[in-house]
């Protein structure tokens, strides 16, 4: 069941799930909001809540707008992709055997066949991405592992539109976004750690940062570096 409020000028998507906990996001581009609230939470408590986040909610607003965008894809002859933060120009060949994507020198070489769409580009080498990102990530986690004292049981990547990470503590797994393989090693390795340390302590609270301070001392740096960097082009949705 969906339903919304309106504060001000600010207006609330309300979404009621079989949930513990209420959870409220800001989405880009436009700085949508959305409250996930337990079935049984009252719309005044709901309201009480969101109206206590405005401050919040406005800077996550904020920050969205400003943040740059890419410019659309459209998966042809030199064309620039970015890979762990660096620019390859894309290089399409057209060959009647499967389809590939490999880096050579300053170009991101995709083997398709004859008339591929872009569509079909466009999924061959997110594919990419992402088995490119898994592969990176791993030897992160066994990196931390021991420094942090978690082990991480499963590793999950995949496109995600409204954060570049998570994870569930009660499971022992991590998920990241796809996008992180476009984006500097240093920002993956942090978005790792950050994910990671969520396994001892699932919320932003005191303990969190100061896990943060005590493990990555320039965590906010490279957080700070991350969230400036351009989000992909694309519609968003939720």
């Amino acid at each position: 069941m969906a339903t919304q409020i309106q504060l001000g000028d600010l207006t609330v998507d309300v979404v009621f799930k079989d949930i513990k906990n209420v959870h409220l996001s800001v989405y880009p581009p436009s700085g949508r909001v959305r409250i996930s609230a337990p079935r049984r939470m009252s719309a005044n408590t709901i309201r009480a809540f969101a109206a206590a986040k405005i401050p919040w909610i406005r800077e996550q607003q904020r920050k969205l707008l400003e943040q740059e965008r890419e410019t659309n894809r459209e998966y042809v002859e030199r064309e620039s992709h970015y890979v762990f933060g660096k620019r390859y120009l894309l290089q399409v060949v057209e060959d009647n055997r499967p389809a590939s994507v490999e880096r050579k020198h300053r170009h991101l070489v995709l083997t398709v066949r004859p008339g591929t769409p872009e569509g079909v580009r466009k999924s061959i080498l997110d594919e990419w991405y992402r088995q490119l990102l898994k592969e990176a990530a791993a030897p992160i986690i066994a990196k931390w592992e021991p420094r942090i004292g978690v082990s991480v049981r499963r590793l999950f990547v995949q496109h995600m539109k409204t954060k570049w990470g998570s994870c569930n503590h009660r499971a022992g797994s991590i998920r990241l976004n796809t996008e992180l393989a476009k984006k500097p090693r240093e920002c993956l390795e942090y978005l790792v750690v950050h994910e990671m340390v969520h396994l001892v302590e699932p919320t932003h609270n005191a303990r969190f940062l100061a896990l943060m301070d005590q493990i990555m001392p320039r965590w906010q740096f490279y957080r700070t570096l991350l969230n400036r960097l351009p989000l992909r082009h694309e519609e968003w949705d939720y």
